[in-house]
């Protein structure tokens, strides 16, 4: 399994049928792999993002698999979670936060992608929608020259610009590819200097990972040293969460920084404040 380079977790499992999702240690690709059939006859569907690459490489560890689930009980975890923990690395974030001392919101994910944390910058997957979601938001229409564009030094001085602060929950973990669902052993970053030392009114999450992180592991610290700023989570913008498309993340996140008036902190200047 270490050779295809993939992780998977079992999804269903029944008498005629097997439904497996794969993450590729390097991108954020989510496969999905159905086993049909029983006996002898087996029929693998592979369906992705972007399969271009990522089908090829894992075709072998699908047949393995459709191998030995020929006989096995219904309902029964072919190996799924504990091959997926099993086959993880720990990894140190890399890089700091993006932040001055203008900066309204902020806005933290789980653990950067393997691309993310080349790059040493934040949400550096192509297909990953936050910058595109960025843009739609904050950019000036009367600016053309205010847009994300594909750097990370276009994309810092588009965070400053619009006083958007970055940065993730976690330091360090255990973890498989880009797949928040195998992340374990999570050290957070501590946040206590940033929020004593920017203006921030408002930590939004981006993920159902991050944002459950940040409450178990960063809240409760923060209230104990007296600083209990308002979290709002909002959904992945990651190729794996597939069933939103981008005009529907537009609209999710649009609707969650107008409720907490984080549109309106992305416009001000902090020494009006």
């Amino acid at each position: 399994m270490l050779s295809c380079g993939a992780a998977f977790s079992l999804r269903e499992a029944n008498d005629t049928e097997m439904k497996t999702t794969f993450t590729p240690y390097d991108s954020d690709d989510v496969l999905t792999a159905t086993v049909n059939g029983s006996g002898d006859e087996s029929k693998i569907t592979l369906s992705a993002q972007d399969s271009s690459n990522t089908g090829a490489r894992i075709m072998r560890f699908a047949t393995d698999l459709a191998a030995r689930w020929k006989g096995a009980k219904a309902g029964a975890v072919i190996g799924g979670e504990r091959t997926m923990w099993d086959m993880s690395e720990h990894v140190e974030h890399g890089f700091g936060p993006v932040w001055d001392s203008e900066s309204r919101i902020l806005v933290l994910g789980s653990m950067p992608s393997p691309k993310s944390r080349k790059a040493a910058f934040y949400y550096m997957h192509p297909q990953n929608r936050f910058w595109p979601v960025m843009q739609a938001l904050f950019a000036d229409p009367a600016d053309p020259s205010d847009v994300t564009g594909d750097s990370l030094q276009s994309r810092r001085a588009f965070a400053m610009r619009h006083h958007i602060a970055l940065w993730d929950v976690i330091a360090s973990c255990d973890i498989t590819g880009a797949s928040d669902a195998s992340i374990r052993n999570a050290t957070p970053n501590d946040l206590t200097p940033l929020l004593r030392d920017a203006p921030i009114a408002r930590i939004f999450t981006t993920g159902a990972k991050s944002a459950q992180l940040y409450r178990r592991l960063i809240e409760p610290r923060l209230a104990a040293t007296g600083i209990t700023i308002g979290m709002t989570p909002l959904p992945s913008t990651s190729p794996a969460n597939a069933s939103m498309r981008l005009p529907a993340l537009i609209e999710a996140y649009r609707l969650a920084f107008q409720s907490a008036g984080a549109l309106e902190m992305a416009d001000e200047t902090v020494t009006g404040l």
